[in-house]
């Protein structure tokens, strides 16, 4: 069976589905991101925290907290890391028994399909995946690069060189955090695909179910109105 013809086994609602999918992903990540808005996300509220934590970390003697702070979030990232890769090679492996999955599908769907349909299907939740992997992966690096020039910050805040290097520290932090959050968007993401095994309406519906949690968390939480106090 070539690829042409396996496209063909899909619904025009199937590639608005996932290009609904795609779309509301990118959009979010962008939204969340960006500065332009007078409405700042979690993610970005937090990120001037991090900064401030590295400039408070100049005059902490000893560190001890900032280094433990800094391994927890490194613990984070490789237990995330690590849970994505059972989960990615968990879905490789069911691509490898598709056969199983079309009758277990079929129960579900009550629709028949063959196997080519649900090994594409289950390729964009391993997309997904692979992606949150990398991020958490490298978040994981920059916590380690952080730390590295945490380190770094001479231990005299009289110093001229102790702001920027504590500058340089808290951009770093951030930076590994907007990967952390990357990934944790991608893993979001993967688990809404998953309905994408029950029909098209499933995965539009639990695409934007995902970016309605997502929202809530970014822009409409209790913990949002807590950082935003005075």
């Amino acid at each position: 069976m070539n690829f042409s013809f396996s496209l063909d086994l899909f619904s025009p609602l199937d590639v608005v589905a996932l290009a609904v999918l795609f779309t509301v992903w990118l959009l979010i990540g962008w939204r969340i991101e960006t500065e332009r808005f007078a409405k700042p996300s979690v993610s970005r509220i937090m990120a001037g925290y991090r900064r401030e934590w590295m400039q408070q970390m100049i005059t902490r003697d000893p560190r001890i907290f900032d280094a433990q702070t800094i391994a927890t979030l490194r613990q984070g990232t490789s237990f995330f890391a690590s849970t994505s890769m059972i989960a990615l090679g968990g879905t490789l492996a069911l691509i490898g028994n598709a056969d199983n999955l079309v009758d277990v599908a079929e129960d579900l769907t009550l629709v028949s399909h063959p196997p080519i349909v649900w090994e594409i299907k289950l390729l964009v939740i391993v997309f997904f995946l692979t992606n949150a992997f990398l991020k958490f992966v490298w978040s994981n690096r920059l916590f380690g690069y952080c730390s590295v020039i945490m380190a770094a910050v001479p231990n005299d805040p009289t110093d001229p060189k102790a702001p920027s290097m504590a500058r340089k520290a808290g951009e770093v932090n951030v930076t590994a955090a907007r990967s952390f959050n990357r990934g944790l968007r991608a893993v979001y993401f993967a688990l809404a695909t998953v309905a994408w095994l029950g029909g098209p309406l499933l995965l539009i519906a639990g695409a934007l179910l995902t970016v309605i949690v997502i929202w809530r968390r970014e822009f409409a939480s209790q913990s949002r109105s807590i950082l935003l106090e005075k």
